[in-house]
């Protein structure tokens, strides 16, 4: 169905061990606003959108959103995985650690686990488009606090390449939207 390429769609680094950081980068990972829930709300939404160009715009970036989901985590990842007991306790990570040691599970940055709850699939391609708007909009917002909250150069160049990727999909999702209101209102003749 697709083809993988085993390299992430942007490179990221890391210029040191900042279990503080992971902690706040893995709501995109499983957070409300975050990739998993983006990455499935799409592809589940699919399904119901009534032209094809709808479908495969929410095929592209459900599946982008995947990708997004390996970076975030691979941040996550890199940030943790040099960290002492006292870095993880100092950085407030000792809970998610007696549960999940450094290895990567979808939680907000409260330590949270994700939920169904997070995503919405109406089943009314104007309701939601206008959903994936949302998500959008609200992911590119939480990439922008964590950025300011970043003290890594190297991490908040990733992060400000997953914000821009949110501006793109929220415009392509705004096509899209036309696209679906052009086709609602133009005459069926079967």
């Amino acid at each position: 169905m697709w083809i993988y390429e085993k390299k992430l769609e942007y490179p990221i680094r890391v210029s040191y061990t900042n279990p503080r950081l992971a902690k706040e980068i893995i709501t995109q990972y499983g957070g409300p606003d975050g990739e998993l829930a983006a990455s499935l709300r799409y592809l589940t939404q699919r399904y119901t959108m009534p032209i094809s160009q709808a479908k495969a715009v929410l095929t592209d970036i459900g599946t982008e959103e995947l990708a997004h989901m390996e970076i975030v985590a691979s941040l996550v990842y890199n940030l943790i995985k040099g960290a002492t007991i006292d870095e993880i306790k100092a950085a407030g990570l000792d809970d998610y650690y007696a549960d999940h040691d450094k290895a990567l599970y979808f939680v907000n940055a409260a330590g949270a686990p994700w939920v169904a709850s997070y995503i919405q699939s109406k089943g009314d391609p104007i309701a939601d488009l206008h959903e994936d708007l949302a998500a959008e909009e609200k992911a590119r917002a939480t990439y922008e606090f964590l950025i300011r909250l970043s003290d890594d150069p190297d991490v908040t160049d990733t992060l400000r390449f997953l914000r821009e990727r949110e501006v793109v999909h929220f415009q392509r999702f705004g096509e899209t939207l036309n696209l679906v209101h052009e086709w609602m209102d133009s005459k069926k003749v079967f």
